[in-house]
């Protein structure tokens, strides 16, 4: 089976990433990884530290882009190399603080992902499970995470939800 577009959603510590890179390594391809992380805080930096030492070493090319994601997604992707994105929801936290608008990043998302060269698999923390939010901004935040994980999970051909480290299968790729 050969995914060109994979989503895997699940909660913080679900395993995510660890799947997310594994199914790109399993495609044989050149490995470009794309991280939307800011280094707000020591402690983001830190994370952000680790991941980097984690994949040293492990054949990733990264890419650090915090906003302009489709741009990365047009300008990376080769039929030759899977793109994994790591995280969509890293990535719309950052549009919303920096005040931009949502609904035209997410289509230009789209866009990029549906004409992209090779496989991208994206990676993006499913908000929607817990309690509502106390703020507005949460509450905002929730609703449009939610909305842009539906948006790519119906372009995707393959969507995988992890819990607990098992992933579950909600759409398969094609044969």
């Amino acid at each position: 089976m050969k995914a060109r577009l994979t989503l895997v959603l699940g909660g913080a510590r679900s395993g995510k990433s660890r799947h997310a890179e594994a199914l790109a390594r399993q495609t044989g391809l050149s490995r470009l990884y794309l991280a939307t992380a800011q280094p707000f805080d020591e402690e983001m930096r830190e994370r952000i530290r680790q991941h980097r030492v984690d994949r040293e070493g492990d054949g990733w090319q990264t890419i650090e882009e915090p906003l302009d994601l489709a741009g990365a997604i047009t300008r990376a992707s080769a039929a030759d190399a899977v793109l994994l994105v790591d995280c969509l929801t890293l990535w719309l936290s950052n549009l919303m603080l920096a005040d931009r608008p949502v609904a035209p990043e997410t289509a230009a998302l789209l866009g990029a992902l549906a004409t992209a060269s090779g496989p991208v698999i994206l990676v993006s923390n499913e908000v929607g499970l817990g309690i509502v939010p106390e703020t507005p901004l949460g509450r905002a935040f929730r609703d449009a995470q939610g909305r842009l994980n539906q948006h790519v999970a119906a372009l995707a051909d393959h969507v995988v939800f992890m819990a607990a480290g098992l992933p579950l299968t909600l759409k398969e790729p094609p044969r």
